[in-house]
């Protein structure tokens, strides 16, 4: 699948300013990754330690805690792993969320369109 970068806001679930960031859309993540800094500096605490692992197979703990993440005139609250500085991932979960799917062909975020409502197009 060719990776492409779409724009999102990050920001305290408490409340304050949203940071713009650039995040690849990773299908393969299921999580969304930040840089730990980033986490730091919108005072999000760890909630949890989890092991992951990696596409190449490294196995590393890392902690998880809660952002809020904006995306298209929507924010949503999701699982955040504090990642390595220049890690910027937004996973499945988050995608899950705003409920979009990829399409890999244009590089875009699309709306899921529901079975059980084929009329519902977008929002």
């Amino acid at each position: 699948m060719s990776m492409f970068s779409v724009t999102v806001g990050v920001g305290n679930p408490a409340g304050g300013d949203l940071i713009e960031v650039s995040a690849v859309v990773d299908t393969g993540a299921h999580h969304t990754m930040l840089p730990r800094s980033l986490m730091t500096q919108l005072h999000i605490p760890a909630l949890v330690e989890r092991l992951f692992e990696f596409a190449d197979g490294y196995v590393e703990t890392l902690s998880v805690g809660q952002g809020r993440i904006a995306y298209n005139g929507e924010e949503w609250v999701c699982p955040v792993i504090f990642g390595g500085e220049g890690k910027y991932l937004l996973g499945v979960s988050a995608l899950e969320a705003f409920d979009l799917a990829v399409d890999p062909s244009n590089r875009i975020l699309i709306p899921i369109i529901h079975p059980e409502r084929p009329y519902l197009t977008g929002r």
